[in-house]
């Protein structure tokens, strides 16, 4: 093999071509002045995966559709994972002074609950500081139902992120205290973070680019702050408008986005204020439609109510309308079918997926249970209402639902992979293995591009990459 000095760099026309073919699958953007790095990660990518040369491993690429693994490999060579504990103080400086405290005193009146996200969380050490930050913020921490949710499209800082191992380097910028209160000395000038603080985060792989979010399948929903820093930089700009898009909709009314100083011109959604804290820019959610259908009844008599076919409109409008992420907006218009079709067990589980995903858990528990009342018999209303319940904190309630999914179907994909994940954090990993091969036997004989019902867009060639993840033990699912 030549020596890396003397291997040619990819003429230029190849490299425009794969830099516009990067754009178009995985939303990565090298404009003209970032073509080096894009010709420097292409090099160590042809030399893992044993080219002679980088045009071979560039043609191979484009041959044909991207796999994960072909993802995972391209990100790992094509984004910087260069990040430290506290990183862009001031952002954490802004959570910690204004935006947590009235979260935490608003939600220690009614549901004691909070869900964060890190999108492109690297390898792992904004997510950590973010759970550290609520350890020292809520000293009931226990009494309280916290999600962290970490993504990353690189599987190799996932792995590095679920083992919560770090250097001396990755407290360069820490506030004082942190390493000796919220780590472990483990030798070697190695740190391992406390496993109080470790078990709140979960980290999984996503593709901001490409998969689909909010969905309560995937816990992207209903989330009160968003970290995304330093992501939407690597996006060309239509990506990066399509992520902020789904970004503002994964978040409640009056949630909290984060993105890094130098991205924040890229901000253009109008769902999404620009607000000073502390000397840091945050977009906050700004509130649209007012809350509908929170304390709407049932007549006693539901099969009085049962109208003609116009009664439809109004549920494929809200149907419409919750494509759109208009989720308040969509429940009004259920409210309006269900006035007319109360029976109409379809529009109670959408509208138990509407109020989900504005963090209105009790409604959408309540609406779950109707649709489920209304049809007993069906598999996906008692997986949505494990769903649910797992995001209440009920994970006995959940598995009981999920089980009762399976009794109806037990060729339910979905719901022996969620099944799998929950007795996986039980620590049954003999039982959860049993339902990932299950789920991924009965993907097999599935069209890989077939979307999965109930699983707001997940396909069976995407959910069985996710699962064989799981398997490995690279990331938890």
């Amino acid at each position: 093999m030549r020596d890396r000095r003397t291997r040619p760099a990819l003429p230029d026309p190849l490299l425009a071509e794969f830099s516009d073919f990067l754009a178009a699958r995985i939303g990565l953007h090298f404009p003209e002045p970032r073509r080096a790095d894009l010709n420097c990660g292409i090099d160590a990518l042809a030399r893992e995966l044993g080219f002679a040369d980088p045009e071979a491993c560039v043609r191979r690429l484009m041959s044909s559709e991207l796999s994960r693994v072909q993802v995972e490999m391209l990100a790992s060579h094509l984004t910087v994972g260069e990040t430290y504990f506290f990183r862009e103080r001031k952002s954490f400086d802004s959570l910690e002074q204004h935006i947590l405290p009235e979260l935490i005193q608003h939600r220690r009146r009614a549901e004691r609950r909070l869900r964060i996200w890190s999108a492109g969380c690297c390898t792992g050490e904004e997510p950590y500081s973010i759970a550290i930050l609520l350890a020292r913020m809520i000293p009931d921490l226990r009494d309280w139902n916290i999600s962290i949710l970490a993504t990353d499209i690189n599987a190799r800082f996932l792995e590095k992120a679920s083992r919560g191992v770090y250097s001396e380097w990755s407290f360069r910028d820490a506030p004082p205290g942190i390493r000796e209160t919220f780590f472990r000395k483990t030798g070697q000038g190695r740190f391992e973070i406390a496993s109080h603080v470790k078990s709140m985060v979960t980290f999984g792989y996503l593709n901001l680019a490409e998969d689909a979010y909010p969905s309560v399948e995937s816990g992207t929903n209903a989330m009160d702050v968003i970290f995304c820093r330093n992501v939407l930089m690597y996006f060309e700009p239509a990506h990066a408008g399509r992520v902020l898009e789904n970004l503002g909709r994964s978040l409640v009314e009056d949630g909290c986005l984060f993105v890094s100083p130098i991205e924040i011109p890229q901000v253009a959604v109008p769902q999404l204020a620009a607000v000073n804290f502390s000397g840091a820019v945050v977009f906050r959610k700004q509130s649209k439609a007012p809350r509908v259908a929170e304390n709407m009844v049932l007549p006693v008599d539901i099969s009085v109510a049962r109208e003609a076919a116009p009664a439809r409109a109004p549920c494929q409008q809200a149907s419409d309308l919750y494509g759109q992420g208009r989720y308040a907006d969509a429940a009004e218009k259920i409210g309006e079918s269900l006035s007319r079709e109360p029976a109409d067990a379809d529009a109670m589980a959408l509208l138990a997926r509407a109020c989900a995903n504005q963090g209105r858990l009790a409604e959408a528990l309540d609406w779950c249970e109707k649709a489920v009342a209304a049809d007993k018999l069906n598999p996906g209303r008692h997986y949505l209402l494990a769903t649910i319940l797992q995001e209440l904190g009920e994970p006995e309630r959940a598995a009981a639902a999920l089980k009762r999914a399976l009794y109806l179907d037990q060729r339910h994909a979905l719901a022996h992979f969620a099944l799998g994940n929950l007795v996986r954090r039980q620590g049954n990993r003999k039982e959860s293995e049993r339902h990932f091969r299950n789920a991924l036997s009965i993907l097999d004989g599935c069209p890989q591009d077939q979307v999965l019902p109930e699983s707001e867009g997940i396909t069976a060639g995407r959910l069985a990459e996710i699962i064989r993840s799981a398997v490995s033990g690279e990331v938890h699912a």
